[in-house]
């Protein structure tokens, strides 16, 4: 189980790190867009879009990415909130469904949680 679990841990901050990606690429590509007109109204809405869906998909990005960490660092607190974005992750087709699924697999076993006690007793 150890092995799945870090497994997922490197999985939530490669799905928050791709959202980082997306969000600067929109930012370039909407801000951008604006840019090449040349026309200062389309400049200021595209560039307000732009960072507005930017900064939103980065709020996305963040608890994933703390929830890996969390995961790596077998913290009681990171399956709660690895359990919330797993189900989340469903709605993102399709990676997000397939690490939503591998997620639901993983901490509805037994061996989790056992897992999971047995690492609070011993780094306690």
């Amino acid at each position: 189980m150890n092995k799945h679990i870090s497994i997922l841990g490197g999985l939530y901050i490669g799905m928050g790190a791709m959202n980082i990606v997306a969000a600067l690429i929109v930012f370039v590509v909407v801000a951008g867009g604006g840019l090449i007109s040349g026309d200062q109204h389309a400049i200021a809405i595209t560039t307000g879009v732009a960072t507005a869906i930017a900064l939103f998909l980065v709020l996305i990005a963040a608890p994933n990415i703390v929830a890996g960490i969390g995961l790596l660092r077998r913290e009681s607190w990171a399956r709660i909130l690895v359990m919330v974005l797993a189900f989340l992750n469903l709605l993102a087709i399709p990676l997000g469904t397939i690490l939503g699924i591998y997620t639901i697999w993983v901490f509805m076993t037994n061996e989790t949680d056992e897992f999971f006690g047995s690492w609070r007793e011993k780094h306690s």
